[in-house]
């Protein structure tokens, strides 16, 4: 591919709709007795800044961002589980290591953790 035709190339891409991925949490689901799924979304650039400039808790808070489903907002959640905030709800309902895969996994979708250019190599 030649880079004059880049241009070209870049006016005529549709971009895509916003990833969404679904992940088992695999302790809660056999806490359930049934598969406990949670639907992750990417992220957009603006978002990912804003949670970066958070020093405290950024991890929770980009689980809160990046959930699409359950809903760990929901007062109904909060209330079962008595925690004040969302970020409470999160701390409380998940471990440590499942609040880091998940975050793992949203910043996967969001382009992290993932090779995402390659070098063109000149023969």
């Amino acid at each position: 591919m030649s880079q004059d035709n880049t241009m070209d190339l870049l006016l005529a891409m549709e971009l895509p709709q916003p990833q969404q991925q679904q992940y088992k949490i695999k302790r809660l689901s056999a806490l359930c007795g049934q598969d406990v799924v949670f639907t992750l979304g990417q992220l957009t650039y603006n978002r990912v800044e804003q949670l970066r400039q958070m020093e405290h808790e950024s991890d929770i808070h980009i689980v809160l961002a990046g959930v699409v489903k359950p809903d760990l907002r929901s007062p109904e959640l909060m209330s079962k589980y008595q925690a004040a905030t969302p970020a409470e709800l999160v701390k409380k309902l998940l471990l440590p290591g499942e609040i880091e895969d998940l975050k793992r996994a949203i910043e996967r979708l969001c382009g992290y953790r993932q090779l995402t250019i390659e070098q063109i190599k000149k023969n």
